[in-house]
């Protein structure tokens, strides 16, 4: 994707091209599009940044603040679509330098269940997936933390873990599948909860209403 254009549910279209530019994380960009196409939001415009940031939070906030002011000029509205995201309150503090909102929340599982309700369950031996993290379980779990090399270290990263929640976005047997495979490799309990897109419909919708 080259700076002057962005992402469409049909493809790469001219920045500039809605009234509305969201920068998100590339882990949300399915949800986004899909959102996008069941609403009829032509107004918004999608530039995502590399989901592998997901892992590196402190490069977040410096590519979210060059992504705003690449586009800045050519769009009346801009709006962030990460939550804190472990970037310990720096995103938001940016956010609110630059001028532009942000979806609220510590980090994508918090909204997909609903910030609220992910809150009173205070659950402190959760790992969590989503649809994204379980097509990339691999790339973004597995693999970065060292488990397909030394698989002895699975003890290391999740001893204190009891339970894999994968909060699915979508009914797809062969992702429930998938992130079942991913409970077993990790050795925990699973546990299914459709949580759709959670937070991220009205803090979408609100934009066109606020735009």
């Amino acid at each position: 994707m080259t700076p002057d254009t962005v992402l469409t549910q049909d493809g790469l279209a001219p920045a500039g091209a809605g009234s509305v530019l969201l920068i998100a994380c590339g882990a949300l960009a399915r949800e986004i599009l899909a959102l996008k196409a069941a609403n009829g939001w032509d107004h918004l415009d999608l530039q995502c940044l590399p989901a592998i940031l997901h892992n590196h939070p402190k490069r977040i906030v410096p590519a979210v603040r060059a992504a705003v002011e690449q586009h800045r000029v050519a769009y009346d509205t801009i709006f962030v679509v990460y939550a804190d995201c472990g970037t310990g309150g720096l995103l938001q503090a940016a956010c609110e330098e630059m001028g532009v909102s942000m979806v609220a929340g510590p980090h994508c599982y918090a909204f997909f269940e609903g910030v609220d309700a992910f809150a009173a369950r205070d659950e402190m031996t959760a790992f969590y997936l989503t649809d994204f993290l379980v097509r990339q379980f691999d790339a973004f779990v597995w693999e970065p933390l060292g488990l397909a090399r030394n698989p002895e270290l699975r003890d290391m990263y999740f001893g204190n873990y009891e339970t894999l929640v994968y909060q699915a976005q979508t009914d797809d047997e062969a992702l429930t599948d998938k992130a079942k495979a991913c409970a077993d490799r990790l050795g925990l309990t699973f546990e299914r909860r459709f949580t759709g897109y959670g937070d991220l419909t009205p803090a979408l919708a609100a934009i066109g209403e606020n735009s």
